[in-house]
């Protein structure tokens, strides 16, 4: 493998960070409000399924106790 010495590295880091497409703020702001918002509906979607199984089990177990 080739040597580099530190100069070279760090100019060929800088040129190839000067190719990367940088995300505008705006899409920043709405791409994390999508993961937050389909976080919460995830969380929601789990607690419906959880209680609909616990109160299903819940009422399973009473009828032989």
């Amino acid at each position: 493998m080739a040597k580099t010495n530190p100069f070279q590295f760090m100019q060929q880091v800088r040129a190839e960070t000067a190719k990367v497409t940088w995300p505008t703020r705006r899409e920043v702001v709405i791409t994390t409000l999508m993961v937050l918002a389909l976080a919460a509906l995830t969380a929601v979607f789990f607690f419906l399924v959880d209680l609909l199984i616990r109160t299903g089990l819940g009422s399973l177990l009473g009828m032989f106790g």
